[in-house]
Formats: C-alpha cells, sequence, structure tokens
C-alpha cells in the first residue's frame, strides 16, 4: 500500500502511521481491520469518483483522515 502524505507530516509521523496501518487488498479486510482497533475505525463516507471508483474515508487521530481509493 502506498500512503500519499497530503498532511505534510512529519517524517516521523509518517513512518508511525506506515508502521500502525497494515497492507489492506480489499474494502473487506480494511472493515475487519477497524473494527478491532480500540476505539474501533468506521468508514465514515464513500465519495463516487464515477461509475467504477470510490474514494473511501476513515477518521484517523488528530484531525486526520485515511482516504484509499477503491475500484
Amino acid at each position: 500500500m502506498r500512503i500519499v502524505n497530503r498532511a505534510n507530516l512529519t517524517p516521523a509521523s509518517l513512518a508511525a502511521l506506515e508502521s500502525e496501518v497494515p497492507e489492506h487488498s480489499t474494502l473487506l479486510e480494511l472493515v475487519a481491520w477497524g473494527r478491532r482497533r480500540q476505539p474501533p475505525l468506521l468508514i465514515t463516507q464513500v465519495v463516487t469518483q464515477d461509475e467504477f471508483t470510490h474514494d473511501v474515508v476513515v477518521p484517523w487521530r488528530e484531525g486526520l483522515v485515511l482516504v484509499y481509493g477503491a475500484t
């Protein structure tokens, strides 16, 4: 999984995020991982880009969100 640092995180913060967020091959894996977290991380929004592409938004912490591109 490739993390794009659109929040201008420091290299240390980005490395910490990369170590906590595993690779997800499917949305099912993302949902299962999020539900195991304490507190759970849930999908809060799905943004339709076109008929095949969607962005899936998951709030992270400190005002950050994880956005997954799904096709």
